[in-house]
């Protein structure tokens, strides 16, 4: 008996990917040589029964019967799927292998994501550049008054400085070293990032807090004074909207600084939280034994956990009139990228995102999540991300490893084309438009570094110091240039962290956290990502289209962007040897380590061509 299915394919299933609430369902089943059969369609929603739904036979193509079944879908969910196969004696289960393909017995179950017909992300940020500013060290002009700054702290005067990196002579490292980035440096840098074809800015914390990092947030209302005041923020805003660029800020709400307004463990505020038993902000913390022992997050004392189900701490950052959400969009804020996505109750991300919606419908709600979003399990509860009414979209991780993996000839092109069209399935349109494509972030070691060394040194002294050789550095180049194809030409935002563009190096924080400035680089790497940047800005097929692979084998991971009528070809070459493409009039809209002649195209070990059919 042979059966034939391909979820991916709208011959077996129709729609592809995932379904709009109340949407139909259609899948089709071939079998050929089962005698006398019937067949089941049995479907799930998580954590429910299973329902069967009988499959009719109603043809026949190239010798298969074909069983079919229709069934609707009433309720956003995530619903997991496989086929029954019964006859006279016996019956079978048909699941899906590591490539979805058909097979008896033993696999997984397809999956099937249901969301809201309510569901819809801001068209206007569907696959626009993105690019990750860590502001302390973008790029400074002048410095800021320091009066307010949170103290200790020192700036650095050699803008050349390894960040501090050693624990002081009780182990610990403090994060209050600086180098003065603000609102002016950023401002002064936005010609830059326009010609680098950038529309959307994300910054790390800006919010008042001790450190350089700024996840220890001290007062969420207030701009570091670092950085500049709440009025150099909205002015830094207004010229970045004035050169068609929107702004994202990096929420942290799961947990604030100890040294805050809040907590005020040092009781520099006053009326916080470790030493007034009567604060307003007492309940928002989970103290096991008041004041010394609370829980905090992941175990770090500075960083002491909120509980995000508090009445007044939702009130506070989502609810109230004046609330951190709102009073930050009205400053000229576009959207709000989560930090740790996961330790966000559903309650809370739905009333935040309700929030956002209601003060700028247009404005965007990012999740920090590191794995497929879709079937995500936290803290042993099921996630419903991307069902509706909660993200937007979310950071891609699960891309991101996939690409490197590939650039390093370390997962081959069929397993590279299955992690890109399982998230395709998995994703509806709109989140996987609006998803961050991400190479490196503040949390990663820098991509170039990433993708030219093997043996990385083991301490923390040998990594500071530690630089690509120029034989490293070469075959590094060449694998992130193909790297960024990918990054750029796949579905959603591609995310540039500051410094990648001119070829930055830096393992972990603090070493992928150096000040950039007017730091010169690599001209071909910027080239490089100028020239992505242009055409993923102005063609619809890179920016909305669907994904259609056209070839996976041998190194080689070639797909199809399509929008309506307009088509685009990207190949991306991993392999030792050339591989050749031949030319019949289509136009070259990039390419980079190839050779081309009339009538053909060949990508050499790294290369990649993007072709407008």
């Amino acid at each position: 008996m042979n059966i034939l299915f391909d979820s991916r394919n709208e011959q077996f299933k129709k729609p592809f990917g995932c379904l709009v609430q109340k949407d139909t369902v259609t899948v089709n089943l071939y079998i050929k040589d089962a005698g006398e059969t019937g067949v089941l369609f049995l479907l799930e929603k998580d954590g429910e029964d299973t329902v069967p739904y009988a499959m009719e036979k109603t043809g026949e193509v190239n010798g298969y019967d074909v069983y079919s079944a229709g069934v609707v879908i009433g309720d956003a969910g995530l619903y997991f799927y496989c086929f029954k196969i019964l006859w006279e004696n016996g019956e079978q289960l048909v699941y899906r292998d590591a490539y979805n393909q058909p097979v008896f017995d033993e696999g997984r179950r397809w999956q099937l994501t249901c969301y809201s017909e309510v569901y819809e992300s801001p068209e206007s940020f569907y696959g626009g550049v993105m690019y990750q500013i860590f502001p302390d060290r973008f790029n400074r002009k002048g410095l800021c008054d320091t009066k307010d700054k949170l103290t200790p702290f020192y700036i650095h005067e050699n803008l050349n400085d390894t960040p501090v990196f050693l624990p002081d002579s009780e182990g610990t490292i403090w994060n209050n070293d600086f180098y003065g980035g603000n609102f002016a440096g950023i401002i002064e840098k936005l010609p830059y990032l326009q010609s680098l074809g950038v529309n959307i800015i994300y910054l790390n914390p800006i919010f008042k807090a001790y450190s350089n990092h700024r996840y220890d947030t001290a007062d969420y209302m207030q701009v570091d004074p670092l950085l500049g005041t709440n009025e150099d923020f909205k002015i830094f805003c207004d010229e970045a909207h004035k050169l068609g660029m929107r702004v994202i800020l990096d929420g942290v709400f799961s947990h604030t600084g100890s040294d805050s307004l809040y907590f005020d463990e040092y009781n520099r505020f006053g009326g916080g939280a470790y030493h007034d038993w009567n604060s307003p902000y007492r309940e928002w913390y989970q103290f096991e034994e008041y004041p010394y022992k609370y829980t905090s997050w992941w175990g770090i004392k500075t960083l002491p956990c909120v509980d995000e189900n508090n009445a007044s701490y939702q009130q506070y950052i989502i609810e109230d009139e004046n609330s951190v959400i709102r009073y930050w969009l009205r400053q000229g804020a576009d959207g709000w990228r989560l930090d740790v996505a996961d330790e966000l109750p559903d309650g809370f991300l739905y009333k935040l995102y309700q929030t956002v919606k209601e003060e700028k419908p247009d404005s965007i709600v990012i999740g920090e999540v590191w794995e497929d979003a879709s079937n995500k399990i936290s803290y042993g509860n099921r996630r419903h991300y991307l069902q509706g009414g909660c993200l937007d979209g979310v950071m891609n991780y699960v891309w991101r490893d996939a690409i490197i993996r590939f650039a390093r000839r370390e997962m081959s092109a069929e397993d590279f084309c299955e992690s890109v069209m399982t998230l395709c399935e998995h994703y509806p349109k709109a989140a996987l438009h609006s998803m961050m494509n991400i190479l490196s972030t503040h949390d990663t070691p820098r991509i170039l570094t990433v993708l030219g060394i093997d043996n990385v040194p083991q301490s923390r002294e040998e990594r500071a110091a530690y630089r690509l050789t120029e034989k490293q550095r070469e075959l590094a180049k060449n694998r992130l240039i193909l790297a960024s194809f990918l990054q750029f030409l796949l579905p959603g935002c591609p995310d540039v962290y500051y410094g990648d563009e001119i070829g930055l190096e830096g393992f972990e924080d603090p070493f992928n956290r150096g000040y950039m400035g007017n730091a010169k680089g690599d001209s071909d790497i910027f080239s490089c990502y100028e020239k992505l940047s242009a055409i993923k800005n102005q063609y619809k097929p890179l920016q909305q289209g669907c994904v259609e692979p056209a070839f996976s084998g041998k190194g080689v991971f070639a797909f199809y962007r399509i929008y309506g009528e307009e088509k685009v070809l990207c190949i991306a070459n991993t392999a030792e040897s050339p591989y050749s493409v031949p030319l019949s009039g289509e136009k070259v809209l990039f390419s980079a380590n190839t050779l081309t002649d009339e009538h053909s195209i060949s990508l050499l070990p790294y290369g990649c061509v993007c072709l407008q059919k």
